[in-house]
């Protein structure tokens, strides 16, 4: 049988009655609607057109005994919301409307007919008559706030008798949590004058005009919902609310909107906070990288390593941006916490393949992290206390519903711990973090907004009783938005960054240092959004951005130390950019999405540049020449062209197939010869000497909603060649160095793979099962022996895992008792190992095999949690929260690292790691 929606947008032919003489004979018990329509198909020669879910799946009775199809139809439809039209041997079932042949005489609203033909006295009372016909229009109406979805609701079945000029709506409003009903609340419709209110029951009645009406609540304590109902008939709504001063994370709200189908971006995730509450994770602390790491195409060199691997990309390609500012390091105590709070972040999106153009300056992807606005209205908080570390949150009305202000802080009491560990190695250690950060924004009309963040975060470690380590972030942005129409705005920012480390040595009088290194940056952009019409979107501007780079300085410590006093010269850059992209809506089923984005880097002066021989590796034997550059003074420029397309076909309304193509450009480098990333390394700019990174990108994907959105089913294929990788020979020198040109090697990378995602948006199991397969590789070929790597073959790289799973799922038991559960599989990463010993000269050296040839252990682990949410009453001080997790249930010992010392004259491989044994965590949060 055909199950298919038709579309009308003209008028039918006219009527095609039934035949008076066919009669069917239908007797059943238990049969469903759509089993009744089945066999009146397969006793005549008549066609249904429907969608599957209209029908209702309930059994039912029927007895006609040779009854006439209109007859048998009207009875099973009668209490069902549905109509039918037939046209020759088709019958057309339409959900609430009915279809018609044709108009009133009139209804064009002229005095003239379609011909052009004067009306007679006849045809203008029948215009005159027109607020009783019964055909309903309504215009659609264009939601420009893609976050906020309006949904749009049909009531009552609409019926061939003389149209009423209102209907009466009616329902219940009660609380989406506690069940309980509403009262006092204002159920509107501003445009009309028309208002109604809850009575103690939460009941309410409103009549409302025939065609669209925007319904919208308004109460103290409930949020407020807008909702578009098409009145056919006398129906009933019931609304369900959310409580505005705690958002639950359990809560799904439910609507048709499908971005993962329809969007055109190809590789963007979103992380909805409030969710990420039950997944349980190491020591308890709510993480939002971490979770980003069960994703496909995301992952850590390491458990316990700082910086991520996005799509086969270094730590250094992602751009990591907190309120538009940039965050250098993102990680707290070697990468087990991040350094983002997340209490006081809202909107969190990732791109991984296909970036904006709006974006530049990394080849590998974007986090998008955007801290919340406070609440306007009332003073309110969240805290949570763990084992380990304390996280509060305040929000500050300023302006009532004006202004306000968000502050978060977070810190450890790890050395009130360490310090009371019955283990003397670790009785002079010390670590500890804390970040603090603060937003405000105002309002100042519906389009004059603005917003500031600052954010500082420090790191104090010492496992040895000789060096301090201290590592710290701070960043700013003030982000003023203007609207100079619905359909046109405009935002400007200026964000400042600034990355800092220090080491303290003392240990012999004669050795005792004092080390640092610092990066700042500064960062003036313009964003303009201009909503074209319905089928382009432009979104265009400019950034500018310098780069100060101090790379490193060394100074004694007392009047006996025998260090020498060294600081490198200065560093800096300035990027600018000019971009511009489209979403072109070409057709229903065809979105593109093309954006070019022109990027010029320079290096300034005042800096010396070393002028080495052509066609030679750079070393202290090829120096032709050095040049020296005022202040200011242009060294080197690069830049050119990044092309950012995208593109979207709908295959069906819930499957699509989507394309990417990107290039981008990296003027910026870390330097480290670790095989992690690590708080002590340090960033070089692109100068006459080191060129800028270079990618190119491409990406398809295929994406499938089931059942109403419950389940979304993702398949992405990418790959990427890279240029002018950075890598460094064996045993380089990286800090304090300050022609590190010498000990750099610049390859050429690739990398590909293939991420599939499922997930189960709501009900009481949900969650989310991905699978990656991916390689990354990198080769570093030359004309020189020295500067070969594996024969000039590719080769994998540090963080190079075929393989990863991820799981996370969470099963509600009730409103305040849920389950979740983590489990994670990575192929172990490359390594290199000894493979021989030799004798030279009388002494013994170890033979090692190619650049990461061989791996170490493949690596999972298995989390559970017990979460329990406090009661739900309205009045009390504070809604709880306790979490109960076990993290690595499995005792798993999953190796950090493997290396190698010789000890009594043989080689002996040793491993580290982070967590070997289950730990329990108890962490308790609450709102306020």
């Amino acid at each position: 049988m055909k199950q298919q929606l038709l579309f009308l947008s003209f008028m039918i032919m006219p009527f095609v009655s039934f035949s008076q003489e066919e009669t069917f004979s239908i007797n059943a018990e238990g049969i469903t609607l759509k089993e009744v329509l089945l066999e009146i198909e397969s006793q005549s020669n008549y066609t249904f057109f429907f969608v599957d879910s209209w029908l209702d799946a309930d059994p039912i009775s029927v007895n006609f005994q040779n009854k006439p199809l209109n007859t048998i139809l009207t009875e099973v439809f009668k209490d069902t919301y549905l109509n039918y039209y037939v046209y020759k041997n088709q019958i057309i079932l339409t959900p609430n409307n009915l279809v018609y042949d044709a108009l009133p005489e009139g209804f064009f609203g002229s005095e003239n007919d379609t011909m052009g033909n004067s009306l007679t006295s006849g045809d203008k009372a029948g215009k005159r008559n027109m607020e009783n016909i019964s055909p309903i229009f309504y215009k659609g109406i264009q939601n420009r706030n893609l976050n906020k979805p309006i949904k749009t609701l049909s009531i009552g079945k609409e019926t061939t008798a003389k149209s009423n000029k209102k209907y009466s709506l009616s329902g219940v409003v009660t609380d989406k949590v506690s069940g309980k009903p509403i009262s006092n609340l204002a159920i509107l419709v501003k445009s009309k004058n028309i208002g109604a209110i809850t009575d103690s029951l939460g009941y309410y009645e409103i009549k409302l005009p025939q065609g669209a009406n925007l319904l919208e609540t308004q109460s103290l304590g409930s949020e407020n919902l807008r909702t578009r109902v098409v009145m056919y008939n006398n129906g009933k709504l019931d609304i369900s609310l959310n409580e505005t001063y705690e958002e639950l994370g359990e809560v799904f709200l439910e609507t048709t909107n499908n971005n993962n189908v329809s969007d055109a971006i190809v590789g963007s995730e979103t992380i909805n906070v409030e969710q990420i509450k039950n997944i349980p994770l190491v020591l308890g602390e709510r993480d939002i990288l971490k979770v980003a790491t069960t994703l496909p195409g995301i992952t850590k060199a390491g458990e316990g390593a700082a910086g991520y691997n996005v799509r086969g990309g270094r730590a250094d390609q992602n751009l990591i941006l907190l309120d538009d500012a940039v965050l250098y390091n993102p990680s707290h105590f070697f990468g087990i916490f991040s350094a983002i709070n997340p209490f006081t972040s809202g909107d969190v999106n990732i791109y991984k393949g296909s970036i904006p153009a709006k974006y530049g300056g990394r080849l590998s992807s974007v986090f998008d992290i955007h801290t919340k606005n406070a609440n306007t209205q009332k003073f309110s908080g969240e805290a949570a206390i763990g084992p380990v570390t304390s996280n509060l949150s305040l929000e500050v009305p300023v302006v009532n519903n004006k202004s306000g202000l968000i502050i978060g802080g977070r810190a450890t009491y790890s050395n009130w711990i360490l310090k009371n560990l019955d283990e003397e190695s670790l009785n002079n250690s010390e670590a500890s973090f804390y970040d603090i950060i603060g937003k405000y924004h105002h309002s100042f009309d519906d389009k004059n907004k603005i917003q500031a963040t600052g954010y500082f975060s420090k790191d104090k470690f010492s496992l040895t009783s000789d060096s301090l380590f201290s590592y710290q972030n701070r960043l700013m942005s003030i982000n003023y938005e203007h609207k100079f129409t619905e359909a046109h705005k405009a935002n400007i920012i200026f964000s400042n960054s600034d990355y800092k480390f220090d080491i303290n040595y003392e240990n012999d009088i004669r050795d005792n240092f004092q080390s640092g290194y610092n990066i700042n940056e500064s960062e003036l952009k313009m964003i303009l959004d201009y909503e074209l019409s319905e089928n382009h979107n432009f979104i265009y501007g400019l950034s500018s951005k310098l780069y100060v780079v101090d790379p490193g300085e060394i100074k004694p410590i007392g009047g006996e130390s025998e260090i020498t006093k060294l600081k490198i010269p200065r560093e800096r850059g300035l990027e600018s950019s000019v971009f511009i992209s489209d979403e072109f809506k070409i057709s229903e089923k065809l979105l593109l999405n093309a954006g070019v984005r022109y990027s010029i880097y320079a290096a300034l002066g005042e800096r010396s540049q070393r002028i080495y021989e052509t066609g030679l590796p750079k070393s202290t034997a090829t120096v032709l020449d050095t040049l020296n550059y005022k202040n200011n003074e242009v060294i080197e420029t690069y830049g050119g062209a990044e092309a950012r397309l995208s593109a979207r076909y709908f295959l069906k309304p819930n499957l699509s197939v989507k394309a990417s193509y990107n290039n981008t450009y990296q003027y910026i480098h870390t330097l480290t010869n670790n095989t992690t990333i690590s708080p002590t390394d340090i960033y070089k700019l692109s100068d006459l000497n080191i060129a800028p990174q270079k990618a190119n990108q491409y990406s398809l994907g295929l994406y499938k909603n089931i059942d109403n959105n419950l389940y979304e089913l993702s398949a992405e294929a990418y790959y990427k060649r890279s240029k002018n990788l950075l890598d460094f020979k064996t045993g380089a020198k990286l800090f304090l160095n300050e022609n590190v040109e010498t000990e750099a090697l610049q390859g050429v990378g690739k990398s590909y793979g293939i991420e599939f995602l499922v997930k189960k948006t709501r009900g009481k199991l949900n969650g989310w099962l991905g699978y990656t397969y991916s390689r990354s590789l990198i080769k570093l070929d030359s004309e020189f022996n020295e500067q070969i790597v594996n024969a000039g073959r590719y080769f994998p790289s540090n963080f190079d895992k075929p393989h990863d799973v991820s799981l996370v799922a969470n099963y509600k038991i009730t409103k305040r008792f849920s389950f979740s559960a983590n489990f994670a599989y990575q192929t172990g990463r490359p390594v290199t190992y000894p493979i021989g010993q030799y004798d030279f000269n009388g002494a013994e050296y170890v033979f090692y095999s190619d650049r990461n040839k061989y791996r170490i252990p493949d690596y999972y682990r298995l989390d559970l949690s017990f979460n329990i949410e406090g009661n739900h009453k309205i009045d009390k001080l504070a809604h709880s929260f306790w979490n109960i997790s076990i993290y690595n249930v499995l005792g798993r010992n999953n190796p950090y690292s493997v290396f190698f010392v010789t000890k009594d004259g043989k080689v002996e491989a040793l491993q580290s790691s982070i967590f070997s044994v289950p730990i329990p965590t108890i962490t308790y949060n609450f709102k306020f």
